[in-house]
Formats: structure tokens, C-alpha cells, sequence
């Protein structure tokens, strides 16, 4: 067992303690009200999870464990897991103990991933092979071995950690593996062992990265993407499964399956695909005024201009923040960039003049997308595999977080639509 288990041995006690006198004292207290347009909606906005790891205030954007993301674009991704799984940022020596583990832990991927990798037909879509991947990994499942030998409820986290840094330890070389396969970009790379987790897996991917920039970029973008509190799809559907002690492998595979849906994680591929349609048309990086009125024609045929308006956000996201200054100071000649910039100027004062925009401004996915081509990787097929990289991060630490303090298993009640019409006719 590493520092980071020992930290978390440390603070569960009194978590749990915590959490158990609150909800003892105010659990009948009502926090807010059910509308008929909530339960209709997807349950949008509806405040109806605990989530600690991180939250995402509209006029404030991600903050992970009470540190706002634009803090944190300096950190290497295992300082954001430790961040997010004990909520403070790990000390040197306790950063370099969670890379030793990590490191040898990917050591002892098992090789038949590989195997059932290479069965799978090729034109299979890389989401699907890498959640088969990680779902045909069960069998190393610490915690359902625990779970069967009758392992205690307070004990539930430890061997839920144990699954959790396996998978992270493991989750860069599949993905890697997973493009050069896919795509034709010759045998698996093996890891550096100087590298760091992010770092790594851009030198696996085997992106051409004479400057050292692409591996930059990788660890922004795994930083950047790592959670979004627990009401997302691939978070929510990841904590619902592990509510009922399914393992970190069937949890965190589900909750791929959800990240793999078009509204959710295909957002990035269009917001790049929509910018290279709209260069094509001009014959390159257009002008501010030609993308002005793109963009309004863009609208008047009923379209969006994807990567602006967010579910939760009413400023510019603070990641796309991040990224932009990335492209700034790495590709600022680069015409890819320049177009997402120019749009940046002008179609947020666009979209201001359409009344029922609630958020005109960018979000992650309105600069990512041409940073990765940037760099050469144009296969927008795999830029949800890169998300999935990341969002494990958050997927894995609210696991261990939620067996930590005891969660129950979640189980909301559903009413058929004649109820909802007979409430609404009192």
C-alpha cells in the first residue's frame, strides 16, 4: 500500500463520522423542490447528488476540491487524482510514491487485453474496444475478490482504491495501443520508464513530438478533463453502477459506455469538424467579419455553432481558457488555431443577439479539437478515447470516495407520466 492509501486511511474515520452525525441531524431537511419540467428534462440542474471531488459553479467554472481548474493547469494528472481523492495536491515525495506505483503497477497489465483487442473486428469503433478492454480486465477485480471472501462494509474502499489505481496504471497503454491498432500506426510502443503517467501515453500514442509539446498538451488535456462533478452522464452512470458494489472495472466500463454517446463526448470532434467546414469554405482562416456572418447564417438554418453554450457554464469555460493560451504560446501561425481564436471574438457577441441563449461563451471543446490536429492527429474517431483517458481520473476517485464514507445503493422512485399529469391537475 502506497502514501496515497495511508492519507486516505487517515481521513476516512472522520469523514464518515461527519457525514453520519449531518445526516442524522438534518436529513429531513428540504433543500429544494421537484417541477414537472425537471422530471421531464433529463433532470437537469436537479441538485439531487453529493459530490465532493469537484463542482462546477455557472459563474465560476470546474473547481476540483475547492481549487479552481485555472489554478491547476501546471499540475501533472497524478497530482490532480491525489488532489481529487484526498483533496489536498500531494507533496513531492508523496507525488513521486504515487508515479513509483503507478509505474509498477502498469508493469503487470495482463497480456490477454491485448489478445481480446486483436480479435475484435478493426473497423470497430475505438470507444467500444477500449470499454471491452477494460471490462475483459474484471477478472483482476481485488474488490469483487474481497466482496466474495466477505470483506467488511468499512473495508470497502481499500481493495475500490486498489482497482482504481490498476486501471489508471493500465488505461494509457491500452488507449495507445488502441490507436496505433485502429489506425495503422505500426506496433505498440513500450513505456518510458522517465516518463510521467501523461507523458507517457503521448509517447505511446507515438505522435511525432520532436519539441516535447505534444506530451504537454496531453497532460493539460488529461488535467483539464479529469471530472466535472457526478451529474454528468459517464460520472452519474459510473456512480449508479458502483452504488450497487459493482467493481471498479464494471463501474468505470459503464461509465465509458456513456461517455461514448455523441452528447456527451462527441462534442470536441464537432466543434473541429464544424472549424475545418468553415476554412474550407473561405479557402482558409477566414476574416472576423466573414465568420461573423457564417455564424449568423450558421443560426438562421437552425444549426448551432458547436463548442459554445454549456449545460451549466455563463462565462467562457476556464479550460478553454487554458487551452487557448496553450495555442497562443505553442501554434499561434497556425491557421487551425487562428480560425478557433477569430471565432472566439465574434460569435460570442453573435449569439448575445438570439434571446433564448442562455451562455454565448466557448467550452472546453470549442480549442481542443485543433490543438489535436495540430499536432497530427486527425483520426476524430479516437478524441473520445483521450477523454476517457482523462475522465477516469474522476470516475475512479468518486468510487473510492463513495464506498469510503458508506454511500447507498442509489435508487430514485419513477412515476408514469398520468401521475405527473394528475399532480399537475390538483
Amino acid at each position: 500500500m502506497g502514501k496515497l492509501h495511508d492519507v486516505l486511511a487517515s481521513q476516512i474515520p472522520a469523514m464518515r463520522n461527519d457525514i453520519k452525525a449531518f445526516v442524522k441531524e438534518h436529513g429531513a431537511k428540504v433543500i429544494g423542490e421537484l417541477t414537472i419540467g425537471a422530471a421531464f428534462g433529463g433532470m437537469r440542474g436537479l441538485k439531487a447528488m453529493v459530490c465532493d471531488t469537484s463542482e462546477v459553479p455557472p459563474d465560476k467554472g470546474l473547481i476540483i476540491r475547492g481549487i479552481p481548474i485555472g489554478q491547476l493547469t501546471d499540475k501533472l494528472p497524478e497530482e490532480i487524482f491525489w488532489l481529487l481523492c484526498v483533496g489536498t495536491l500531494p507533496s513531492a515525495d508523496e507525488l513521486k510514491d504515487l508515479q513509483a506505483d503507478l509505474k509498477a503497477r502498469a508493469k503487470k497489465l495482463p497480456g490477454y487485453v491485448f489478445n481480446v483487442l486483436d480479435a475484435m473486428p478493426k473497423d470497430s469503433h475505438p470507444m467500444c474496444q477500449l470499454d471491452t478492454a477494460i471490462l475483459s480486465l474484471e477478472r483482476e477485480s481485488e474488490f469483487r475478490k474481497g466482496y466474495d471472501a466477505g470483506m467488511k462494509k468499512d473495508q470497502y474502499w481499500e481493495p475500490m482504491l486498489e482497482d482504481s489505481l490498476n486501471i489508471l496504471a493500465w488505461m494509457p497503454e491500452i488507449a495507445a495501443y488502441i490507436y496505433r491498432k485502429t489506425f495503422d500506426k505500426g506496433p505498440r510502443i513500450p513505456a518510458d520508464p522517465n516518463l510521467d503517467w501523461g507523458g507517457n501515453y503521448a509517447h505511446m500514442l507515438g505522435i511525432p513530438d520532436p519539441t516535447g509539446e505534444f506530451k504537454n498538451l496531453m497532460r493539460l488535456y488529461l488535467t483539464l478533463h479529469s471530472d466535472h462533478e457526478g451529474g454528468n452522464v459517464s460520472a452519474h452512470t459510473c456512480h449508479c453502477v458502483g452504488s450497487a458494489l459493482s467493481d471498479a472495472f464494471y463501474a468505470v466500463s459503464a461509465g465509458l459506455n456513456g461517455l461514448a454517446g455523441p452528447l456527451h463526448g462527441l462534442a470536441n470532434q464537432e466543434c473541429l469538424g464544424w472549424i475545418l467546414e468553415t476554412m474550407e469554405k473561405f479557402g482558409g482562416a477566414p476574416t472576423e467579419e466573414q465568420l461573423a456572418k457564417y455564424a449568423q447564417d450558421t443560426l438562421n438554418a437552425g444549426k448551432v455553432v458547436p463548442g459554445y453554450g454549456h449545460a451549466v457554464l455563463r462565462i467562457t469555460d476556464p479550460r478553454f481558457d487554458a487551452f487557448h493560451a496553450f495555442g497562443a504560446r505553442v501554434c499561434p501561425e497556425d491557421k487551425t488555431y487562428q480560425t478557433v481564436a477569430r471565432v472566439f471574438k465574434v460569435v460570442p457577441e453573435v449569439l448575445k443577439q438570439v434571446q433564448k441563449i442562455k451562455d454565448p461563451w466557448p467550452n472546453v471543446d470549442a480549442a481542443s479539437g485543433c490543438l489535436l490536429y495540430h499536432f497530427g492527429m486527425k483520426e476524430f474517431s479516437y478524441y473520445t478515447v483521450l477523454f476517457s483517458v482523462s475522465r477516469t481520473m474522476g470516475m475512479a476517485s468518486q468510487l473510492v470516495v463513495s464506498r469510503a464514507w458508506g454511500e447507498p445503493i442509489e435508487r430514485p422512485k419513477s412515476m408514469p407520466t398520468a401521475w405527473f399529469k394528475a399532480q399537475a391537475a390538483k
